[in-house]
């Protein structure tokens, strides 16, 4: 449990990178000068950066890239001419993405090459991604695998639904970290990586996210977005070889949910 106790943040980072740009705590909107692992918190910050890749850990207020009906920053946009990589122009250099409101480490690509062998990683699954969440009630199972395919909810597009519109196969194995009193603390596994996986499979079994506004119970233990952190990121570096292993300790608007959610 330690990795996930709150602090500040994690300094992994090496060396300095002062031009990557990032909005301020709570506004989204503006922008400062971010170096390479500054303790500066509710803010993107460049955990670790070689001249092939990054890993950044994303706060929960940060859209990964623009999309229609989005016009506020992006980490995209935070992020600047780090980034590089891929064919899309509104995702330079991302090969994976987290929900707005999912906080947590991301890889990101800095150029072709690397975005290709990166790409390739993701859809082999040899890129380890491990998650924290707090789930509604209490799991029968201590561990088990959600193998079920999603799509989109008839009912609402924005949703995904087990045996929605246009399935994909997804899976997600999980472990249960702690029980509270009315609530569980698990860690979810990324097998497959589709549009709102952890957060649809543990609704389809009962057990929505805390605070989750679209599967789930809003406001719960006094969040204001789903109990959902990438707390884990680990991956062969495909330029190096070299074995690559991060970890992210709760946010703090997390860590006193979790608290709440101990004291019942």
């Amino acid at each position: 449990m330690a990795s996930f106790q709150p602090r500040r943040c994690r300094d992994h980072a090496r060396g300095a990178r002062p031009r990557a740009r990032v909005p301020e705590p709570n506004a989204c909107a503006r922008r400062r000068v971010l170096q390479t692992g500054s303790r500066v918190s509710a803010e993107p910050r460049i955990v670790h950066e070689d001249e092939w890749l990054a890993v950044v850990e994303k706060p929960a207020c940060l859209v990964v890239h623009s999309a229609p009906g989005h016009r506020g920053e992006t980490l995209v946009d935070a992020l600047g001419d780090l980034l590089g990589g891929g064919d899309d122009p509104q995702r330079p250099g991302i090969v994976h993405r987290l929900d707005k409101d999912t906080s947590g480490l991301m890889l990101v690509a800095r150029g072709e090459e690397a975005h290709r062998r990166l790409a390739a990683q993701i859809k082999a699954r040899e890129v380890r991604r491990t998650y924290v969440a707090l789930v509604e009630g209490r799991p029968r199972s201590r561990a088990g695998t959600i193998d079920a395919p999603l799509g989109r909810d008839y009912r609402a597009p924005a949703r995904r639904a087990v045996g929605g519109r246009g399935p994909r196969a997804a899976r997600t194995h999980f472990m249960v970290l702690e029980t509270l009193p009315a609530d569980a603390l698990v860690e979810a596994r990324l097998e497959t990586g589709r549009t709102h996986q952890i957060r649809a499979h543990f609704a389809a079994i009962g057990h929505p996210l805390a605070g989750d506004p679209q599967y789930g119970h809003p406001g719960r233990h006094g969040l204001t977005r789903q109990f959902l952190h990438s707390a884990r990121l680990g991956f062969t570096h495909p330029f190096t070889d070299d074995e690559m292993e991060f970890s992210s300790a709760l946010p703090d608007d997390l860590a006193q949910a979790l608290e709440v959610a101990r004291a019942g």
